[in-house]
């Protein structure tokens, strides 16, 4: 899919409040936003957001955030070319160790311990490598989770690159149903779990929603990671709700620390009870389980 950077300057303190208002307004989409000094002297920054799709709508919402902000900027775009962006910032990146997890790419094999369970991860167009402060908190949380709960079975929903349910085959080898909505994503998924040999485990399929029929096939689940974001987290709780299995557990990530209440409280509001919260570089990793 093709990317267009918007991008303004503005002074430090301009850019911050754009920024920290750009993070809201754009927080469903995910897209990346970045703040740079240009110039110490003058005190310019620029702000700039990656877009991906629709650069029009997303300039006309922009244009609605400097707006409320009081801010008259001029909005500078600029078309970048059809890259493979995770691959190309991966090339650079050092292996991740989680807990007992080592996610590398294939030039980091050497660096694999007889004590690791490693998961190898390609650069590919699907979110998680484990180099994010959501998806590394997912495995360490998962590990303990695991390890004193023994689950019997599990639902990695929105599995990105699947390294969460590739980890979780590994380390417990139960049936992982691991969904997204992305169709790319799962490809990508399902790609991942064959390279890191544990298809027998894992099933790949693209979701839209509870409704389809695979959650109830596969379900009830007595470990639910969903790695997403803090809004449809809150929007489908109700329906986690309903697949957990009593005495199970959910482990919810993707939530920045400052939206950690309005999560919890969505999922206390449908029975469940708030465990424990692992904070990591300014994300947070919730792990809740049913009320009994």
């Amino acid at each position: 899919m093709s990317q267009t950077r918007l991008h303004l300057t503005a002074s430090k303190n301009e850019a911050e409040r754009i920024f920290a208002s750009l993070e809201t307004a754009f927080e469903e989409e995910g897209w990346p936003i970045a703040i740079l000094e240009v110039d110490e002297e003058r005190d310019i920054h620029e702000v700039s957001l990656y877009v991906e799709g629709d650069a029009d709508e997303a300039q006309a919402r922009l244009s609605h955030v400097l707006q409320a902000l009081t801010l008259n900027l001029a909005i500078e775009r600029e078309e970048l070319p059809d890259i493979d962006w995770v691959a190309l910032s991966l090339e650079g990146l050092q292996p991740v160790r989680a807990g007992r997890f080592f996610v590398h790419g294939s030039h980091d094999r050497d660096q694999r311990r007889n004590s690791d369970i490693a998961i190898e991860i390609e650069a590919g167009l699907a979110f998680g490598t484990g180099h994010h402060g959501t998806t590394a908190g997912c495995l360490e949380m998962l590990e303990q989770v695991v390890n004193a709960e023994q689950p019997a079975n599990a639902l990695d929903l929105g599995t990105g690159s699947a390294v969460l349910a590739i980890a979780l085959a590994k380390l417990a080898a139960i049936p992982v149903l691991a969904t997204d909505i992305d169709p790319v994503a799962v490809e990508v998924a399902s790609a991942n779990v064959q390279l890191n040999g544990v298809a027998d485990h894992v099933e790949t399929i693209t979701a839209t929603g509870f409704d389809h029929p695979v959650f109830a096939r596969h379900g009830p689940f007595a470990l639910i990671i969903a790695n997403i974001l803090a809004g449809p987290l809150i929007e489908i709780a109700p329906q986690m709700a309903a697949h957990i299995r009593p005495g199970g557990s959910l482990i919810l990530s993707g939530i920045l620390e400052r939206q950690h209440d309005s999560v919890v409280e969505s999922y206390i509001a449908q029975g469940l009870t708030h465990i424990t919260t692992l904070h990591r570089e300014g994300w947070v990793t919730i792990h809740l389980k049913p009320n009994a």
